[in-house]
């Protein structure tokens, strides 16, 4: 009789672990009060939503998700957004914050721990592959490609990986390849970078991604518990230990990267610097920017509040409520004022005589009379005062603000508090 290969999709008997309890420390003051993937990206997501659709969109239906710093805001985030996974349909949305199920005394020490510390959750599940995902990168990616790759090669492990200029991988691991993209060393932030065979310019950085069998990845996590000497981390013990002693396989985003037609990069940012955060939020306000957030074969699925339409106000010459090259959301309402190349979160007031300019303003945002921002990124809650002008004086605002060394001010409700004493 012959026998027939299933073809069912790998990602069915896959589960994705999504480590997300890093703080972010070099968002400054945006982390002071959740972490990092809680962060609001794109007008009305949150940055852990583009793993979490990632993996919805590439038929996983069995997601974990491993908290820990701050996590109230990204907690109540999930619990609000991403409530309709049904268990009797073999789905499953578990939020795992750190809870001592270790010893009384241990939190999660490493990326690795966090795993670690709910395997008997995990192996409750019987997923056959775990895809391990960082909650805090911005990009679009099928992971049922990557796991047929991992399949198809009989590697112990797959990883997704970046090909970056040489010399801008030093922040990232990089892997070296050989011509069949078998990794024969990985090293965390090296100072020099081993080029890819046939492109010595260009370096394969990790993305974090990890994709594993499951009863091997146990084994290996089971192992690693038992090294005094760990860090208990994927990139600095568990990658390297199956590089030396088993079979490592580079996986390239260009290969999974999903792209809508007017897309024409393998878009990926990690926003964890206060200049890229608001780099990336402003480039959405492109005709053509190079993430497409309008692609419906691939939503980015979130919470959306019921909020009434965006509404402009006023038509006097000075007093006219205006977008233009502008993403607005629910709730806001600009009244009388100038809105240029900028993203308004939900439920933001702009009141009359103001402008804003390449401005990114987080959710519930007050905005008084006769203020003048530009270049800023404010804070949720923030609520501006009459007649403030940022983005004019560079002297002035980095005594006021967090600004950057290219001239962005980062505005939060003490840093506004602090003007008045």
């Amino acid at each position: 009789m012959a026998t027939y290969r299933k073809v069912a999709p790998l990602a069915r008997d896959a589960m994705a672990y999504v480590l997300a309890g890093g703080r972010g420390s070099r968002l400054m003051e945006m982390t002071d009060k959740r972490a990092k993937p809680a962060v609001p990206f794109g007008c009305k997501s949150r940055i852990i939503d583009f793993a979490l659709s990632n993996a919805l969109n590439s038929g996983i239906r069995r997601i974990g998700v491993a908290t820990q710093y701050k996590a109230h805001s990204l907690i109540r985030h999930m619990q609000r957004g991403w409530n309709f996974f049904r268990p009797e349909r073999n789905e499953v949305f578990d939020i795992l914050p750190a809870s001592q199920r270790v010893s009384e005394d241990q939190w999660y020490a490493g990326t690795a721990d966090a795993v670690y510390q709910n395997l008997d959750i995990i192996m409750s599940y019987g997923p056959k592959y775990m895809v391990i995902l960082a909650g805090d990168h911005i990009y679009k990616m099928d992971y049922e490609l990557m796991l047929q790759q991992h399949v198809d090669s009989g590697a112990d492990v797959t990883i997704g990986c970046l090909e970056v200029p040489r010399m801008e991988a030093t922040g990232f691991g990089v892997m070296a390849v050989d011509e069949k993209d078998n990794i024969t060393a990985f090293v965390e932030k090296p100072k020099d970078p081993p080029g890819i065979p046939g492109s010595p310019d260009m370096a394969l950085a990790s993305m974090g991604i990890y994709v594993f069998e499951t009863a091997a990845l146990a084994e290996h996590l089971r192992r690693d518990a038992e090294e005094t000497s760990s860090s208990r981390d994927f990139g600095k013990d568990i990658i390297p230990y199956i590089v030396k002693n088993g079979k490592a396989v580079a996986h390239r985003f260009t290969a999974s990267c999903v792209r809508s037609e007017h897309e024409t990069e393998a878009y990926w940012r990690d926003v964890g610097t206060v200049d890229a955060y608001w780099e990336a939020n402003i480039d959405l306000t492109e005709t053509l920017p190079a993430l497409d957030l309008y692609d419906q074969n691939w939503p980015i699925w979130t919470y959306s509040e019921v909020t009434p339409p965006a509404k402009f106000v006023h038509d006097l010459e000075g007093r006219r409520g205006s977008a233009i090259a502008s993403l607005v959301s629910g709730g806001c309402i600009v009244s009388g004022a100038s809105i240029k190349k900028a993203m308004l979160f939900t439920n933001v007031r702009v009141n009359s005589f103001s402008s804003l300019e390449e401005a990114v303003v987080l959710p519930d945002v007050t905005i008084a009379r006769n203020a003048s921002l530009k270049k800023v990124v404010i804070d949720s809650r923030v609520v501006i005062p009459d007649g403030l002008v940022v983005g004019e004086d560079p002297e002035l605002d980095a005594k006021r603000f967090r600004r950057t060394s290219s001239g962005i001010c980062l505005i939060t409700q003490p840093m506004i508090d602090r003007l008045s004493k």
